[in-house]
């Protein structure tokens, strides 16, 4: 049985003292992977006046074991969205804007055009602003990829979450080998792009398993990564099965910035879009 959730996770109740993000998140009927996804950190950064948008709808079309997004039927998909969020990108008063979606097998191109549009638009309000885009595999499309690698963001992010031996528990749905082939391409496809991705531990994953998935996401290119604690959102997701002391994940930061990671975030509450303008700040 594990046990009870340790001091360092423990975060103390805030009220949130910024409620003009949320207004303007209201006002343009816009999602956060911060709400749908229950992150442990989202007063922090609501209260910071920033948030990482959803596009394409709440429901994701996967049905990965740790996530909280909702799995119901995919939503019609929103036309307006990308200049919906551009706008809440302009009144928000961003720096450096953070995309992500659910998942949309459904879709021809995985959302990959909705993607692309959202950049777009972003960048008509302002080419100053910095944008970082956490995308889903597209099934292995790599004409859906090139979609979102010619709309020039600055940061392509996609999540392996955990290592090759616990896919098929952790993300049945998708294939260890694929995710790591989207994070090549990508270098194959721009030299101006960075790429990301990032895992969570406690799901049962050995000291071996981790330093190979290290190497892994080195050998295919990847320049930023994140490492944070899996924190069970429900008594219905994948159990977890250790909390691991933040020593371990500063011994995996310094493991990963010795394989040649660029910028590295590894502590129990970071998740991959906490503070997200850190990585690139720190890259230039």
């Amino acid at each position: 049985m594990i046990e009870k959730k340790p001091e360092w996770l423990k975060l103390k109740i805030r009220d949130n003292k910024n409620d003009n993000t949320r207004r303007i998140l209201n006002k343009y009927d816009l999602n956060t992977v911060c709400n749908e996804a229950a992150c442990p950190n989202q007063f922090e950064c609501f209260n910071r006046g920033t948030a990482t948008f959803l596009i394409l709808g709440k429901n994701c079309t996967r049905n990965c074991t740790f996530c909280n997004i909702s799995k119901y039927p995919p939503e019609i998909v929103n036309d307006d969205e990308p200049r919906l969020v551009a706008m809440a990108v302009k009144e928000l008063k961003l720096n450096h804007v953070v995309i992500t979606s659910v998942t949309r097998d459904d879709l021809e191109d995985g959302g990959a055009s909705q993607f692309a549009n959202t950049i777009l638009e972003i960048k008509r309000i302002n080419t100053n602003i910095t944008i970082e885009v956490l995308i889903p595999d597209f099934q292995g499309n790599e004409k859906a990829l090139e979609k979102v690698i010619d709309a020039q963001p600055d940061i392509i992010n996609h999540n392996v979450e955990t290592t090759k031996e616990l896919y098929s528990l952790i993300r049945p749905m998708a294939i260890y080998n694929q995710s790591l082939k989207l994070l090549k391409d990508i270098k194959k496809s721009s030299d101006t792009v960075y790429t990301k991705s990032g895992f969570m531990l406690g799901l049962g994953e050995n000291d071996k398993q981790v330093c190979e998935l290290l190497r892994d996401l080195r050998d295919v290119g990847c320049d930023i990564l994140t490492i944070g604690q899996y924190l069970q959102p429900s008594k219905l997701h994948y159990p977890i099965v250790e909390y691991l002391h933040p020593d371990k994940f500063k011994e995996y930061e310094i493991k990963a910035y010795k394989l040649g990671f660029k910028y590295v975030a590894s502590n129990p509450l970071v998740r991959s879009s906490y503070r997200a303008e850190d990585g690139l700040l720190n890259l230039k």
